[in-house]
């Protein structure tokens, strides 16, 4: 390796760094179990990259990882990038017939999986002829396909590094390199293939380092798939380059099982998307002041509100452990309504924006800028300019556009797509609009395939309909539609919720009180819209939305087509 310059950037250097400085300090590990720590760490991935080198893979092949969140999948991904190789993480809730598209495009030379994984490559047998590492020492009972146990694997990695007096040679690897290709998720059609280099993940990690002051040792929380850039740049890069522990849920994150391990490992950090914070806002939230009529009008007024606000505020941070400090939300819009309790409520959360192809945050924070506004995205990072392409003459609504270290390399294999997104001199236009207020703060308007235009000429933003559609208590989820020239919504309602406020009823009695609360919503939203907004009909949904890793609905499914409730 010739400079520091050279590989200062890249992941190796940032792992190597840390592990030397924290050798000693907790590192990483399952939620309630002993954490490996960071010299445990950097030798097993030392020891694993070691053991690949030797059985053939070499830098720019490409290594699968189709698991679940766990310290075995961190060291996998930083062995993998340690040769110069290419990791290739799938989202572990992809169908089979996606990870059947990915392998046999990614051609990958080793696969890192697990049990709940595996059965999506039993149809690949033919063309899987690569090794396949279970992460959680799975070992398939009926060998439709053969399988390496992860600790078998490790045992016999390490030992061999112990018993050689000299350190490994790894290939030389930069900070332009490749490391890794990134499958969409997206809600606009099929998947892209992403290309981060070392630059685009580390400069991305330590911007955001940058935005909020963090202690070493401190302890996060995660919840999120690792196969997601989000988590994996705030979510483990982050930490790790600050010191902190890493501990994963290992489990859905339901508000029950979220609860008992934040009261035991009392997290400082939490990623997140905003589905979590606004049901845990409509379910205990809520609740507590429709119960209370007196709560109810105090809530009305707003210094008697924000008192309110505030005590309900530290009991959700006392449910989150009663250490929380910061609760990044990303990966899909939080809901206004929801975002103005928590800030009245002093409730230690950040928002941010970003995509894949950015590593991928674009804006977010700093934490304590009195002049972020309430449903921004506060400022672009350090190093990412943002611009406004196009602004609307009237609104100063136009496309985001990006320049920075983190804007990825293009897509694999597919020069049409990158040339549409991505110039000569490297501005990535995100498909997103979105406008700068006066203090300087991103807002976000939705994507811009989602503009619903109106014979009118006018503009209809479905996601700030569906914000409002969404606050009412008996709603999971809306989608909004153009159909035949009106504006259509289609309601998944929260039968939980509709079955209390129905008991000892018939189903006659039950249907027709949906009926009324259809109504009733498509009347009280329409007084508050424009008049080239308003709700011409609005649907009940029997089942939820198909959705992204991040929990946002796939529209291109949905929109053109008649959906059956």
């Amino acid at each position: 390796m010739n400079t520091v310059a050279k590989v200062g950037m890249t992941l190796n250097y940032v792992i190597d760094s840390s592990c030397a400085k924290y050798r000693d300090t907790p590192a990483i590990g399952m939620a309630m179990e002993k954490p490996l720590s960071y010299g445990d760490f950097h030798e097993r991935i030392i020891a694993l990259a070691s053991r690949l080198l030797r059985e053939g893979v070499k830098k720019g092949d490409h290594i699968g990882l189709l698991a679940e969140n766990s310290h075995n999948w961190g060291i996998a991904y930083l062995a993998i990038v340690r040769l110069g190789a290419i990791a290739v993480p799938i989202l572990p809730d992809l169908p089979e017939s996606d990870v059947h598209h990915i392998l046999g495009e990614m051609q990958v030379k080793t696969l890192f999986t697990t049990q709940k994984q595996i059965e999506k490559i039993y149809e690949l047998r033919t063309v899987m002829t690569c090794p396949v590492i279970t992460l959680d020492d799975y070992a398939a009972e009926i060998g439709v396909i053969p399988v390496i146990t992860i600790s078998n694997y490790l045992h016999d990695a390490i030992t061999v590094l112990r018993e050689n007096p000299e350190p490994p040679v790894f290939p030389e690897v930069a900070e332009d390199d490749l490391a890794s290709i990134l499958y969409t998720s997206g809600t606009s059609g099929y998947s892209k293939a992403v290309m981060l280099s070392h630059k685009n993940l580390t400069a991305n990690a330590y911007a955001a380092s940058g935005l909020k002051a963090i202690e070493p040792g401190s302890v996060w929380l995660s919840i999120l798939p690792m196969s997601h850039t989000y988590e994996f740049t705030c979510g483990f890069i982050l930490p790790l380059l600050c010191g902190c522990r890493i501990a994963y849920a290992g489990k859905t994150p339901t508000p029950a099982i979220l609860q008992k391990l934040c009261e035991y490992e009392k997290p400082f950090a939490i990623f997140a998307v905003p589905l979590v914070l606004e049901k845990i806002y409509k379910k205990r939230v809520m609740p507590q002041i429709e119960k209370s009529p007196v709560l109810g009008l105090l809530c009305k007024l707003g210094l008697t509100r924000r008192l309110i606000y505030r005590k309900i505020g530290a009991k959700l941070c006392a449910f989150f452990g009663g250490n929380l400090q910061l609760m990044g939300v990303g990966g899909a819009a939080l809901n206004p309504e929801v975002e103005q309790f928590l800030s009245e409520a002093q409730f230690p959360y950040l928002v941010g924006y970003g995509m894949t192809e950015s590593a991928p945050l674009i804006a977010g924070g700093p934490a304590g800028d009195r002049a972020i506004t309430v449903g921004s995205t506060g400022k672009p990072i350090p190093g990412v300019q943002v611009k406004i392409a196009a602004p609307d003459p009237e609104t100063g609504i136009g496309e985001i556009t990006v320049s920075g270290p983190n804007v990825m390399r293009g897509y694999y294999n597919d020069a049409e797509a990158t040339r549409a997104v991505l110039t000569d001199d490297g501005w990535l236009s995100t498909g997103d609009l979105g406008v700068f207020d006066k203090g300087g703060n991103l807002h976000v308007r939705g994507r811009s395939k989602n503009v619903i235009v109106l014979a009118s000429g006018e503009n209809v933003y479905p996601e700030a309909i569906e914000h409002k559609i969404n606050t009412f208590p008996w709603v999971v989820e809306s989608l909004v539609l153009e159909n035949n020239g009106q504006v259509e919504a289609w309601i998944y309602p929260d039968y939980e919720f509709i079955d209390e406020q129905t008991s000892g009823g018939s189903r006659i009695d039950r249907r027709a009180h949906i009926e009324g609360l259809l109504d009733s919503m498509r009347v009280e939203l329409n007084e508050q819209l424009p008049k080239s907004s308003r709700l011409a009909k609005v649907f009940e949904r029997r089942e939820p939305f198909i959705k992204t890793a991040t929990h946002k609905i796939k529209r291109f499914l949905y929109s053109g087509t008649a959906m059956v409730g």
